[in-house]
């Protein structure tokens, strides 16, 4: 899991403690197999090696299924998507829309193993792009000024909601960008993937899945 990941993955600072909606599906995912529940951190860089070389059974924390992460691994079901959304400094003048993103001398940051990073270099014409990895943060390049917008999407930019008013949210034309979300597993692991698949059908036939979304404010990219 990324514990970066408000609101699917999130290790609580305060806590000390991991939650969101696919901490309470592994944790169901466990219970159901009847194994104990060990969390490794990662990221997106690093997941599919980390399934590669046995490190851990599922990567579970919200992972956009794009062709080139399928020619690696193994995807289950989907059960979330999500649209691109674009984050500015409030006091920004020069993009008030998407629109306005796409022109010269903007600088677009994106994090670093995302499906985010493929697609703005495919989009992107006129603005550069910046591939942001840790310990580096977008947020830290908005406010350094070293980026002028990050994109995100919907799961991570209801973190920033809460964080307070330094910046904006812009929402994208058409969906732009949705993409479908679901556990991965290393290739050729055809047990655990209907493992999986068989306790999401459960989940989302008993109410469960749902439940978690709502305690998670994420009704409304679950799929239905």
């Amino acid at each position: 899991m990324w514990p970066e990941y408000y609101t699917i993955s999130y290790l609580n600072p305060r806590s000390g403690a991991f939650e969101g909606i696919e901490v309470d599906l592994a944790r169901g995912l466990a219970q159901r197999l009847g194994v104990g529940l060990g969390v490794v951190p990662t990221d997106f860089r690093l997941f599919m090696d980390r399934l590669d070389q046995g490190d851990c059974d599922v990567a579970m924390f919200g992972i956009g299924i794009t062709p080139q992460r399928a020619a690696r691994v193994d995807f289950a079901q989907p059960y979330l998507r999500s649209a691109v959304y674009g984050v500015i400094m409030q006091n920004n003048r020069l993009i008030r829309d998407w629109s306005d993103i796409d022109r010269p001398g903007n600088v677009v940051a994106v994090a670093s193993g995302t499906f985010m990073e493929p697609l703005m270099q495919r989009t992107l014409r006129h603005a550069s792009i910046v591939s942001v990895a840790p310990p580096q943060t977008r947020e830290a390049e908005l406010q350094s000024g070293r980026a002028d917008v990050f994109m995100s999407d919907f799961p991570y930019t209801r973190r920033l909601l809460l964080t307070g008013q330094w910046f904006r949210i812009i929402e994208p034309p058409g969906g732009f960008g949705e993409t479908l979300y679901a556990p991965a597993v290393a290739k050729g692991d055809a047990a655990m993937l209907a493992a999986i698949n068989a306790f999401v059908a459960e989940a989302r036939a008993d109410g469960t899945l749902a439940r978690s979304a709502a305690r998670h404010g994420l009704s409304p990219i679950l799929i239905d």
